[in-house]
């Protein structure tokens, strides 16, 4: 007896084709607006593109004066690169070490840290700024590094120069702790997600707490641990207001990270000083712009790279799990 097949609703076809015009409007909405971003970026700074050429990104000179004007993004560029590394480097330990402590503690422990965690996620960056301003910068100074320069500034060269609080290491540090609530809050929810069973297991096997995070937890989570990282890279490359109250705003040549001790400068903190005394009839606007387009090439690189990582990590599990 043949079987009778019936039509769906036409009220839920209608509702299917709605659905999926709207989601593709909406995926086809976010390349349109990073499209629009780029030509806008692009077209605004092409003075600086057809007078500088490539030397605008190799170049260390850095004169608004009319008449002697000179522009060079390479500063800027190492000193956005040089924070946003240190920061990292700094910070992401920091925050799965913060993470494992979370996501395994009991719940009376875990649910308020993870709170408070989440809490400091939210406060602007300002905040931070005027903080490490006021309060963090004299401590670090006085007790980290003034002892670090004494003790290595004569043989290691990063530890170099005059300490004052108003340089690349503070203003490192300072984003290393706006970006650990992030990495961190991330980074919990991530463990979380691994099997009860699989941590069990570990811990059947005679596997110490240690043991378990490295044998049953990092090999599961190691893609959101990327994930999380990244995160956080994009948030320390991007910072302007915390960077540029504390990096100390050296311009041209003396804003090459030669030294943590050493003011510098990102690509972030250079526009927010001069854009606003930037006068369109000039290369001097043209420059900052172009800047944002190279402050907006990194990102989107940063992401290229990030989603090719999770994507062969993605591959070498599954492959893992077929075999």
């Amino acid at each position: 007896m043949a079987k009778v097949v019936s039509n769906p609703p036409k009220r839920r076809l209608n509702t299917d084709k709605i659905f999926k015009i709207g989601a593709t409007i909406a995926g086809v909405y976010v390349l349109v607006i990073i499209a629009l971003m780029i030509f806008q970026l692009t077209a605004e700074s092409y003075p600086i593109w057809e007078e500088e050429g490539f030397s605008f990104v190799t170049s260390t000179d850095w004169n608004a004066v009319e008449g002697r004007e000179s522009f060079g993004a390479l500063p800027y560029i190492l000193g956005t690169l040089v924070t946003a590394a240190l920061a990292m480097a700094i910070g992401v330990p920091l925050s799965i070490g913060i993470a494992m402590f979370i996501s395994d503690a009991p719940p009376k422990i875990g649910n308020p840290l993870g709170f408070v965690v989440e809490l400091l996620a939210a406060v602007q960056s300002v905040i931070y700024g005027l903080w490490g301003l006021f309060v963090f910068r004299e401590y670090f100074r006085d007790f980290i590094e003034k002892p670090l320069h004494s003790a290595f500034g004569d043989t290691i060269w990063f530890f170099s120069g005059t300490p004052f609080g108003l340089d690349i290491f503070t203003a490192s540090i300072i984003l290393a702790i706006m970006i650990i609530p992030t990495v961190s809050a991330v980074s919990r929810e991530i463990m979380k997600a691994v099997p009860q069973q699989q941590k069990e297991a570990a811990y059947m096997l005679g596997a110490t707490k240690w043991e378990m995070f490295k044998l049953a937890v990092f090999p599961y989570a190691k893609t959101g641990l990327i994930g999380a990282s990244i995160l956080g890279l994009g948030r320390a490359v991007g910072e302007t207001m915390a960077v540029t109250m504390l990096i100390g705003n050296a311009t041209g040549l003396s804003a090459i990270p030669s030294s943590l001790f050493k003011p510098s400068q990102t690509m972030s903190s250079i526009i927010a000083n001069e854009f606003v005394e930037a006068s369109p009839a000039s290369l001097h606007l043209p420059a900052l712009i172009g800047i944002a387009l190279v402050l907006l090439g990194i990102a989107i690189c940063i992401n290229i790279v990030a989603h090719i990582l999770v994507s062969r990590m993605l591959k070498i599990k599954e492959g893992a799990i077929n075999n």
